[in-house]
This record gives C-alpha cells, sequence and structure tokens, in this order.
C-alpha cells in the first residue's frame, strides 16, 4: 500500500480538499486505483450536530456518514462513493480507543497518546488503503494546531512502518503578494515548513496557493529553504473553476511527479473528459439566474452540494447557472411585490431552489417564495426541508388547510402536514438518528420525475427526521398534488409535483450528494433544463 499525506500551511480555508481532490483525480486519470480520506481533528464524532456556521455543508455518503463537505469534493473528483470510514475525526479515534481500554485489549497498560492513539490512527488509515493503490489522505486544519499533533506523529511514524518509497508527503502553503513591494514573500511557507520539519516531517513537494506566479527566483529561494526540489514546487494561482485545478496540476507536472515518486512510473493521463467538462463550465452558450432560498445565504460552504449540481447540469446544457443567494427570513412578508424584487437579480429570474435545513427560522420565507414559484409558474426544486415546505404551502393556500404546519415548527398545528414518524418520538440521542444515507423510492409513471429518471426504482441519500405526514396524502391528491415517488412500502413521500405546473418538482432527498461531473443529478438536470429553455 502507498499513501500520500497533505498537510496545508500559514492559514486555514486554502483549498486543501480541492487539491486533494485534484491529487485524486490525476492518479485516477492514470489508471490507479485511489482513495481518499479526511481526517478532521474537532472531538465529534462526526459532523452530523455541528451547525453550517460552523463547518459548511454536512456530506452524507451512501451508507449514512455524516461528513465533512471535502468528502463531497473528493466523490465529485474521483467518481466513486465513499463511506462514512473515509471520514476520520479526534472524536472517532479516541471512542475507538476508549471502547479498547473498557474491554480490557490494552492488557492493563497505561493508555496513552503515544502509542495507543496514534496506533489507531495508523490502523484507520491501513484499513482504508487494503484493495486501492494509493490512499490520499487530507490533514485537516494548519500545522501548528495543538489538535492535528497526533495524526501529524502518526503519519510521521507511517514512513518507518511502510518504507520512504511508499509514503509521500504534500504541504499546502500560501505565498502571500504584497502589492507595496511588488514581491511574493515566502518566510510563511519556510516557517510552515519549519514547524513541519520540527516534528520530523520533510515534505516531499509545495503546492504554493498565489496571485501572481512564481519566478525562478522565488522557486529557488523555496527549493533552498525548505528542502524540495525546484521541480516539486507546483504552482497553484487562483482559478475560475475548482474543476481547473487538476489540470493546472498537471500541467505543473504534479501528477508525473506523484507516479514517479511512489514508482509508478510514467503513465499517460486520460483527461479529456475533465477537459471538456471544464470548457462547457467555463465557456456555456447562455447564463441563466436561479435564486436559492435559505437560511445559510450568507455562508455558500452550507451548499456546496447544492451550487456543485448545479454546476453540472449547467455544463451538460451548456449553462452558466448564476446564483441569487436570497435569506430567507427576508422574504417573511405578504408583499408580493417585496417578495420579487428581492428573488430578482437585475431583473431576472429563472428559477426558483429551496434546499434543505432545520429549525423554524426563515420558514415562513421559504414558503412565500414557494407560492410564488407555483402561481407564477416559475420552475421550482425543493430539496428535504424543501419538498415538506412546499406541502406545508400547498396544503395552506391549495387545500384551504389555514395555519398547516409542520410539527418541527408549531408543535400544536390542527393540520400536521409534516410529522415525525413513529420510529422518532422517542429518539434521545441527536447524533446520527435521522433518516440517513441510501433509500431506495418506488417511482410513478407518467410523471415528470419517471421522465427525469427513467426508471421505476431509484436511490437517493437522505438526512432528515421529519416526513410528510401520510394521513394527508388524499386531500393533497384531490387539490392537485402528485405524489410521485414514496419508499417501497407506501408509507413515506419521497417526491412530489404539479403536473400542470411548467416545472415544479421536490424530493425529501438530497440528490445533489450524487451529482457528479459528466453525470449530473436527473431532478438538477431536468430543473436547469427547464429554467433555461423553458420547453
Amino acid at each position: 500500500m502507498k499513501f500520500i499525506f497533505v498537510t496545508g500551511g500559514v492559514v486555514s480555508s486554502l483549498g486543501k480538499g480541492i487539491a486533494v481532490s485534484s491529487v485524486g483525480r490525476l492518479l485516477k486519470a492514470r489508471g490507479i486505483k485511489v482513495n481518499i480520506a479526511k481526517i478532521d481533528p474537532y472531538l465529534q464524532i462526526d459532523a452530523g450536530t455541528m451547525s453550517p456556521y460552523e463547518h459548511g455543508e454536512v456530506f452524507v455518503t451512501e451508507d449514512g456518514g455524516e461528513t465533512d463537505l471535502d468528502i463531497g469534493n473528493y466523490e465529485r473528483f474521483i467518481d466513486r462513493n465513499l463511506t462514512a470510514d473515509n471520514s476520520i475525526t479526534t472524536g472517532k479515534i479516541y471512542w475507538n480507543v476508549l471502547k479498547k481500554e473498557r474491554r480490557g485489549e490494552y492488557l492493563g497498560k497505561t493508555v496513552q497518546i503515544i502509542p495507543h492513539v496514534t496506533d489507531e490512527i495508523k490502523l484507520h488509515i491501513r484499513e482504508l488503503g487494503k484493495g486501492f493503490d494509493v490512499t490520499v489522505v487530507e490533514i485537516g486544519g494548519t500545522v501548528g494546531d495543538i489538535e492535528s499533533l497526533p495524526f501529524l506523529e502518526a503519519i510521521r511514524q507511517m514512513k518507518k512502518d511502510e518504507g520512504k518509497e511508499n509514503i509521500l508527503y504534500i504541504h499546502l502553503s500560501l505565498l502571500p503578494y504584497l502589492k507595496t513591494s511588488g514581491e511574493l514573500k515566502t518566510k510563511p511557507t519556510q516557517h510552515s515548513v519549519k514547524e513541519l520539519r520540527s516534528i520530523g516531517i520533510q515534505p516531499d513537494a509545495l503546492i504554493c496557493r498565489t496571485e501572481v506566479p512564481i519566478t525562478e527566483k522565488v522557486k529557488n529561494k523555496l527549493s533552498l529553504f525548505c528542502d524540495v526540489e525546484k521541480n516539486a514546487i507546483i504552482e497553484e494561482l487562483n482559478a475560475e473553476s475548482i474543476y481547473e485545478v487538476p489540470l493546472v496540476f498537471e500541467k505543473e507536472g504534479l501528477g508525473n511527479l506523484i507516479t514517479e515518486k511512489l514508482g509508478f512510473g510514467n503513465k499517460t493521463p486520460d483527461l479529456k473528459d475533465w477537459q471538456d467538462f471544464t470548457d462547457r463550465v467555463l465557456h456555456p452558450e447562455k447564463a441563466i439566474t436561479v435564486s436559492i432560498v435559505g437560511k445559510y445565504a450568507g455562508m455558500g460552504d452550507a451548499y456546496t452540494s447544492v451550487v456543485q449540481a448545479l454546476i453540472h447540469a449547467g455544463a451538460e446544457n451548456n449553462v452558466r447557472v448564476r446564483i441569487n443567494w436570497i435569506d430567507s427570513e427576508k422574504l417573511e412578508t405578504e408583499s408580493y411585490k417585496e417578495i420579487l424584487d428581492k428573488l430578482r437579480n437585475d431583473g431576472k429570474l429563472d428559477g426558483i431552489l429551496v434546499p434543505g435545513g432545520f429549525g423554524k427560522r426563515g420558514i415562513e420565507g421559504k414558503i412565500n417564495a414557494i407560492r410564488y414559484a407555483r402561481e407564477n409558474n416559475i420552475p421550482f426544486l425543493g430539496l428535504c426541508l424543501g419538498l415538506q415546505c412546499a406541502v406545508i404551502e400547498f396544503a395552506r393556500n391549495v387545500c384551504n388547510l389555514k395555519n398547516a404546519n409542520s410539527t418541527e415548527f408549531d408543535e400544536g398545528t390542527s393540520y400536521p402536514v409534516i410529522d415525525l414518524m413513529p420510529e422518532q418520538k422517542n429518539v434521545k440521542n441527536k447524533g446520527g438518528s435521522m433518516r440517513l444515507g441510501a433509500y431506495p423510492a418506488v417511482l410513478k409513471e407518467d410523471t415528470v420525475v419517471f421522465s427525469l429518471y427513467g426508471k421505476k426504482i431509484i436511490s437517493e441519500r437522505h438526512r432528515h427526521r421529519y416526513e410528510a405526514n401520510p394521513e394527508f396524502v388524499p386531500i393533497l391528491q384531490k387539490n392537485g398534488l402528485t405524489i410521485s415517488g414514496t419508499s417501497p412500502d407506501g408509507r413515506l413521500i419521497e417526491f412530489i409535483e404539479i403536473t400542470r405546473h411548467k416545472f415544479f418538482v421536490a424530493t425529501q432527498a438530497h440528490p445533489e450528494f450524487k451529482s457528479r461531473p459528466n453525470n449530473p443529478s436527473p431532478l438538477f438536470n431536468g430543473f436547469v433544463k427547464k429554467a433555461a429553455y423553458r420547453i
């Protein structure tokens, strides 16, 4: 087994996840079987109980893992489903160590960070490497963070354990550009590498985030003071699209550098499909404006997969999807004109999307946006909570069930059109107890949803606790709401639509999690096509 460890320095949010995803794509393009993992040094078992304001989107894997959003980027770039095990947290590692201690597996030894915690980290990483040629592991945070030290020590040890020919260390660092002096400054990177070397890790390659091209002089300086070969200093300029990054790395020679250092030789990559997709992303034929009405509109990372799914569908239809972010709290008004003014961006509005979320804040704004889409024949796509809000809106304004609501927002509502199912009512622990991961659905023929998926039984990933209440299905259907997909036993509503509408579709699932470059989600593809061409 061979391993690539990617660390970060100077500052966070440099795009380490995209760099790791791009490395994975370069390996895949060479026919190398690759796995990718993310280490997050927080104490939670998983990302499921964390606010989007704290950590961005919670990405859900097929097996129901609630993970960091970088796992979603990994899946999209290497086009393969990952699992909950691909997300490693301090909490998960310590939990395993403590369970072993309680079972007496340490034979009375004093349980310590070294060797017991580091051994557990290495065990988890090795398990992920089984069956793969290379496993790429991203170490979250920056070098010097106290939380990351056990993980850095573990990956230091792995070079000795696995053999230096099987380990590659890549360090991602910032090269700040000072406009006053017109210089790229290397000192922050030098200090970051010095910190890494003090731990016992010598990087084999540097990826340098920069706003301006790196001169030969700067490369020579970095090579000298960081003890890294000059050809292993990789320039990463700001890109228009994240999907350009693998192509940038390939041009910089990173793919060949990695394969040669790990003993794979010089393999020719096949990046034609990726190049074609990126060209469509960067040079579309037309542009549309989609308003995303959400609770976390000021936090783009909260909807990472939604944004990427729109990009994938846009590329498929030769369209650039411009996003108009709408804070749903600002739509909590009865004035249609005010709602329209906010929904439009420079007078443009081609579609409305209401994504998932939790809690009461901003719900009435989402419902108002959905009502506007329904009454004005604006293409609409609802995801998870977006379906629940669509059901509430339809019940109130079409079925005349005044004050219909979800018991999540109003426990005493007279018309609980959204409610907890019996199996959820006695749940005490919040973490990991929702309906999570892939669930099948049976689609009704002669519906928009069926035409988009092209088959009767499909599977999408879920992350929710509340469901559309089956008791209200008869009155919803009587008034024109089509239940276009249900759980296999027919008990739970998975998809709804209004057939007389141009495009009004919602799902209880999160189809954005399965959307990929060159293989967009069917629902997003249909939504963007209808918003772009109104056919």
